[in-house]
């Protein structure tokens, strides 16, 4: 029987793993941080027996009201994830399930690794309507990707959609995959109907240095990109210097911050309203796309999420404040759980790939009855 991670976005410390009914483990933090909370790693040789995983760390984690309620992701090929059976208690999380399998990958949530990024940007630059830049380099020297998808001309408006700020967050990349998916059928009459109004700049993985060394939180400098946005440095956050300079190039209309909440069963937006300037009209048009985002899918909703913030209490360092501000766009952060949802339950697979990609998908709705009003 052994354990092991060393394999991208792979995280785990083996303390022991002697007996398969007590292995114990460690979640290792990011680097130069003390963030932690994403874990993702292999089985292997325990097929057909009852194994009890513990994590013994999980309660300084950096979310620990995150592990309430909390069903781990299995998968046997890393395709198919489902949820096993996952207790806290005592600061400890504990995974029991029976492999099927002599090998089974065991992950906080399904997560997207780098090579389906290379995949799925290589795949949509095949694509007549896209274009694919690589604005920058990240510290580990990896490509910051940029798509632009549809006619760049005057007068049309100008879509930025970003994901992974915090690599632990995979749904976000998930749901960028089916937002892509539905932008690039030209099958669909809605698609094409927004790329006759809108050219569409899309990151997929805003931090890849942090995606493949099996961070939760931050890049390879340990910084959190998610507070860098006011004033980016390439010894720091080369990430987001080169986006936000590729912003100030194109200017934003609307821009979706994609992201996942550690502790809320529950998809929904956070806006803005902390500004010291926020426009009251730019307001009303994103709450106005959440609308119809909830009638679009039932697995958003608007009643429970982050408390709106008074006026002129924002933090400007994040990223949906500072953009909102800088370019007086539509800005948003779209929260989905790790957990699963509250309000729209799936036992088997809990808030999942699939579900993130159909939120995709479902973007594309909410877009089309606010681009006219941009």
């Amino acid at each position: 029987m052994k354990i092991s991670s060393n394999f991208d976005a792979g995280n785990i410390e083996v303390i022991e793993a002697e007996n398969s009914s007590n292995i114990r483990l460690r979640i290792r933090k990011d680097h130069h941080s003390d963030f932690y909370q994403w874990f993702y790693f292999r089985l292997a040789g325990a097929k057909g027996q009852l194994c009890a995983l513990t994590i013994e760390n999980a309660g300084d984690s950096a979310y620990p009201d995150g592990w309430k309620d909390y069903q781990a992701c299995a998968s046997y090929d890393r395709e198919e994830w489902f949820r096993v059976s996952t207790i806290y208690h005592d600061g400890e999380i504990t995974i029991q399930h029976i492999p099927e399998s002599d090998s089974i990958y065991y992950a906080y949530f399904a997560p997207y690794s780098m090579e389906r990024h290379h995949d799925l940007v290589s795949q949509a630059a095949m694509d007549e309507k896209v274009s694919l830049h690589a604005i920058g380099e990240t510290l580990d020297g990896q490509d910051i990707d940029l798509l632009t998808i549809g006619e760049v001309a005057v007068g049309k408006k100008v879509i930025w959609v970003i994901g992974r700020q915090h690599p632990g967050e995979s749904m976000a990349e998930w749901l960028i995959e089916g937002f892509l998916d539905r932008l690039l059928d030209d099958e669909d009459a809605l698609s094409r109907s927004l790329l006759e109004k809108a050219v569409f700049y899309v990151v997929p993985n805003m931090n890849p240095d942090g995606s493949r060394r099996g961070h939760l939180r931050t890049n390879a400098a340990g910084a959190n990109l998610n507070r860098e946005w006011e004033n980016p440095s390439l010894e720091k956050s080369p990430e987001v210097f080169y986006v936000r300079g590729k912003m100030d190039e194109t200017g934003i209309d609307l821009v979706l911050d994609v992201h996942g909440d550690e502790a809320l069963p529950y998809n929904f937006i956070a806006c803005f309203e902390g500004n010291p300037d926020p426009d009251s009209a730019k307001l009303d048009l994103a709450y106005d796309y959440q609308r119809h985002l909830m009638a679009a899918n039932p697995d958003f909703q608007m009643e429970y999420g982050y408390p709106k913030q008074e006026q002129g209490t924002g933090n400007m360092t994040v990223g949906t404040n500072q953009l909102a501000h800088r370019y007086q766009a539509v800005s948003m952060t779209l929260e989905m759980p790790f957990k699963d949802t509250a309000n729209c339950p799936n036992r088997e697979t809990g808030w999942s790939p699939e579900r993130c990609r159909k939120l995709g998908y479902s973007q594309l709705d909410a877009l089309a009855a606010v681009i006219d009003r941009l």
